[in-house]
């Protein structure tokens, strides 16, 4: 009989999140902790990383800091390397340019490109071998409403979350024969260090939360009880899904409430 008190239990696994030193990846990190896993924290800032590992530990999980810049395939290798046994990985980092398509430079496509995209398949290649060989993992990326719906400026960050989607997938039809799982999260507005432009203006930070069914904009926290679903045995049987945890953004209709 299944025990199912124990499904979302992670004693005994190793997680790697890759963008783990604030926002949504900090959350996940000490979520994931809290369940039981062992969990390495990598960021492009040793400091971020230091002080996630620090409040994982401060709450008895254990966890440790790696450095990481996910656009640089050999560092990638050379970490996955020496963490031996995956068993989920989180990837969270990305960065948008918010401009009209006609006035994005080719540097601003190629930077955004450069992390969004290539990087989250230059992570996924090196740790979905890792995990075939073992027979088993679970990949969670970090897609957005951007890769379903858009907005002016958003043409480049919604390629690159549309793309992500269709990479995972494709990795979960790929590697689904060798046990492992690949899913997607789609947030909607997270208040993280991404969007603290739109935070920084009263109104246009309004009117996002005003889209929301819920009428708020989200906190990193409540990210992490889908990564903890999907990291654990409790879904054993979901791969190749988008999970949208987004106030509803996406299941409404418009920005006016028709009187009834």
């Amino acid at each position: 009989m299944v025990d199912y008190r124990t499904m979302f239990e992670l004693i005994g696994k190793t997680a790697l999140v890759v963008g783990a030193g604030s926002g949504i990846g900090q959350a996940s990190a000490v979520g994931l902790a809290a369940f039981g896993a062992q969990v390495v924290c990598a960021d492009l800032k040793l400091s971020d990383a230091q002080a996630t590992v620090h409040l994982i530990e401060e709450a008895g999980g254990k966890a440790s800091a790696l450095l990481l810049d996910m656009r640089d395939g050999a560092a990638i290798r050379t970490a996955v390397a020496q963490i031996g046994v995956i068993d989920v990985l989180v990837c969270t980092p990305s960065i948008n340019v918010r401009k009209p398509l006609l006035q994005i430079s080719d540097d601003e496509f190629d930077r955004v490109v450069n992390l969004n995209l290539r990087g989250t398949f230059l992570l996924l290649r090196e740790v979905g071998k890792v995990m075939a060989q073992q027979n088993y993992g679970s990949i969670i990326v970090f897609s957005s409403i951007r890769g379903q719906v858009v907005e002016p400026g958003q043409s480049v960050y919604a390629a690159t979350k549309a793309g992500v989607v269709q990479m995972v997938r494709a990795l979960a039809a790929e590697l689904g024969a060798q046990g492992v799982r690949a899913n997607a999260i789609a947030p909607g507005v997270v208040e993280t260090p991404l969007t603290v432009q739109i935070k920084s203006n009263p109104t246009w930070y309004q009117a996002y939360a005003d889209k929301s069914i819920l009428k708020r904009w989200a906190q990193p926290s409540e990210m992490v009880g889908a990564v903890i679903y999907l990291a654990s045995e409790a879904s054993a049987f979901v791969t190749g899904s988008v999970f949208y945890v987004d106030g509803g953004w996406t299941a409404a209709d418009g920005r006016f409430d028709p009187p009834l």
